[in-house]
């Protein structure tokens, strides 16, 4: 395998395959946008129960970082950074019925904490939350801390301390002693929940 980091670049091969209709849309887009110039920012978000989520974008060359890996796709430029490329080498973006799809071999976790988590989630936690519309989601596992998003009916709700530290907090520290934290790193102010109101102060 050979990539170029640094803004140097590197065969398309070698990083992801974009299909010639989506190079189109992509093109489409940046025309309709007057983006001439700009680069494709392609990047892995999170992870959910379905696979890796997605973020694309549109930078100017200001916007490059260093550590970036980047090919010539031929109509424009693409950048992936990192530790998007760790988990995307050998994806193939297509773009078919209405929309860019994302087929990427490579597995959502390698870390054995990390697949511990995600099975709790899949198998226990997000069944009982699903209950009340909510979701969690692994964002990340980092020396003894586990990096959660809740989303859903958890987002704004005012039991969501309860239920991570009564309920998730304590099936990932019975799976995983090694782990001494639990982190939400939700955005709580911005949500809304349907079955609980907000504790008062």
């Amino acid at each position: 395998m050979s990539t170029a980091n640094d803004f140097g670049t590197a065969p398309e091969q070698d990083v992801l395959t974009i299909t010639d209709a989506a190079k189109s849309r992509i093109q489409q887009v940046m025309e309709s946008k007057d983006l001439t110039g700009h680069s494709l920012r392609v990047s892995i978000r999170g992870r959910g129960a379905t696979g890796f989520e997605y973020g694309m974008t549109f930078e100017g060359p200001e916007e490059k970082h260093e550590g970036d890996t980047v090919f010539d796709a031929g109509v424009f430029t693409v950048l992936i950074d990192a530790d998007t490329l760790r988990h995307a080498q050998g994806a193939r973006i297509d773009f078919a019925d209405g929309g860019f799809q994302i087929d990427n071999p490579n597995p959502i976790w390698d870390d054995p904490r990390a697949l511990t988590v995600q099975a709790l989630l899949d198998e226990q936690i997000n069944p009982a939350v699903a209950r009340h519309g909510g979701f969690v989601q692994l964002m990340d596992v980092k020396d003894d801390t586990v990096y959660v998003l809740l989303g859903g009916g958890c987002q704004g709700c005012g039991m969501v301390d309860v239920t991570l530290k009564q309920g998730i907090e304590v099936l990932i520290k019975e799976a995983l002693p090694e782990i001494e934290h639990v982190v939400d790193t939700t955005d709580h102010a911005g949500g809304t929940n349907p079955y609980y109101e907000p504790e008062k102060k």
